[in-house]
């Protein structure tokens, strides 16, 4: 004899399908998930316990939140969080949902450097601040500079620095770092300069999921016609964000590292080579996409 559904599984099982029915795409994990939200009983134990009935009032704000998801509305958004490598980060509609392709960048701006090292780095469109926090704790004696264009995504960004324990290693600045009359001479010199810019083509932005359409911000999706307009100021502008001086033989160097979009990787090859930048090398995401694009400055800064 099959023992009956309990009050609980018969509730999320209800739920997944609402939001498979939606078309999203892992339905019974999000349903979990925003029921681990509202009852602060974590998911996989009560998978395991299965627990007495949800309160009424649960129930309520369960379902409250699967309408929504529903909708369409971005997981992170109904529970006010994301997580970005060990970190939990506020988000809102005002900045970028953190991806594992951004873990990614982060990583590799940190790989092989030592800890200890006194770096100044430059984070350009910092949006929840994600890539500057992590870097500021593997990093406690750098000196970071975050900038957005947008005050709305600052605010946030200080309020996970603050909340991680970073926020004094941080500068933050609000500068349209992409605009074709912005210099960025005036921002100081640096030894990382590390981004994830908007790379998507205009024309391709209504194509986008709708959690990613209606919901991201688009000042952090829009990169022009050809989504590489923030590419060419930093392969014509960037130079100037380094100190002229030799590459050293023993540690990585001055580098620009930013992250690009699907089939990006030998335009933007081309268009820093042809800027004088050196050694290029372009890194792939863990799903074996061509993701990261690593150079290093022209000796010459006024290139």
């Amino acid at each position: 004899m099959t023992p009956p559904t309990s009050p609980g599984r018969s509730l999320l099982a209800d739920a997944a399908s609402r939001l498979a029915d939606a078309g999203i795409d892992s339905p019974l994990l999000d349903a979990e998930l925003l029921l681990e939200h509202v009852s602060g009983i974590p998911r996989l134990r009560r998978r395991v316990l299965d627990g007495p009935p949800p309160s009424p009032d649960i129930v309520h704000r369960f379902l409250e939140l699967i309408r929504q998801r529903a909708q369409r509305i971005p997981l992170q958004h109904l529970v006010g969080f994301a997580h970005f490598l060990d970190l939990q980060l506020r988000v809102s509609p005002d900045v970028l949902i953190p991806r594992p392709e951004t873990e990614q960048l982060a990583l590799l701006a940190a790989r092989g450097i030592p800890t200890d090292t006194p770096l100044r780095i430059l984070d350009i469109g910092t949006g929840s601040g994600c890539i500057a926090i992590a870097l500021a704790r593997l990093f406690p004696r750098a000196r970071i500079t975050a900038v957005d264009v947008s005050s709305a995504a600052l605010s946030i960004a200080r309020e996970n620095a603050r909340s991680t324990g970073v926020e004094p290693s941080i500068r933050f600045l609000q500068l349209d770092a992409f605009a074709h009359d912005t210099s960025l001479a005036g921002l100081g010199t640096f030894d990382q300069v590390v981004t994830n810019p908007p790379y998507i083509p205009a024309a391709d932005l209504r194509h986008l999921q709708p959690e990613v359409r209606d919901h991201d911000p688009v000042l952090a999706l829009d990169g022009g016609p050809d989504g590489l307009a923030p590419y060419r100021h930093l392969a014509t502008q960037g130079a100037r964000l380094f100190e002229s001086a030799p590459h050293p033989a023993d540690g990585p160097g001055p580098r620009l590292l930013a992250e690009f979009g699907d089939g990006q990787a030998p335009a933007l090859v081309d268009l820093f080579r042809q800027n004088g930048w050196n050694d290029i090398c372009v890194e792939k995401d863990l799903s074996g996409s061509e993701r990261v694009l690593i150079v290093r400055p022209p000796l010459d800064p006024s290139h």
